[in-house]
């Protein structure tokens, strides 16, 4: 069964891949388990185990029967979930058709609606301003370490 995983180390046999996903998650507070995978990035896909994706080896370890040609969904939105009672496999068309818009961004503000649209904007504005102020702050920073390095006094 691990042989159709695309990506995963063949070093793993299903009990040392169940040991291992459980080591490297955490449980949240609202029933998901959280992975932690290669890199910083919260709140994306993550892989380990090799190279593969760490919900589709959960679903393979922790629930089974995994078909390669089909998807598997995360029932909770959370990509980096790997959670049995979360995780389902569907066809891509099936995949696409459950697909919506979340009203919250991944950081928990409310998303806006685009008068053009009617949609969600894309793009979270409250966390857009927030990333805004504090490049703004490193850049101040910046400025006056430079400032201070060349002996001037801040105007």
């Amino acid at each position: 069964m691990l042989s159709q995983v695309t990506g995963l180390s063949r070093h793993f046999t299903e009990d040392t891949l169940r040991a291992y996903l459980l080591a490297r998650s955490t449980r949240a507070g609202n029933g998901c388990l959280i992975v932690r995978g290669y890199g910083g990035r919260r709140g994306g896909y993550q892989k380990l185990a090799g190279r593969a994706w760490a919900h589709i080896a959960a679903y393979v370890v922790f629930v089974g029967g995994y078909d390669p040609t089909l998807e598997v969904r995360h029932d909770c939105g959370a990509p980096d979930c790997i959670e049995p009672t979360h995780l389902r496999q569907l066809s891509h068309a099936d995949n696409c058709r459950e697909r919506t818009q979340r009203p919250r961004c991944r950081n928990g503000h409310d998303r806006e609606t685009d008068p053009a649209t009617g949609r969600y904007r894309r793009v979270c504005r409250t966390c857009n301003r927030l990333a805004q102020q504090r490049w703004r702050e490193r850049q101040a920073a910046e400025v006056a370490a430079a400032r201070a390095a060349y002996g001037r006094t801040p105007c």
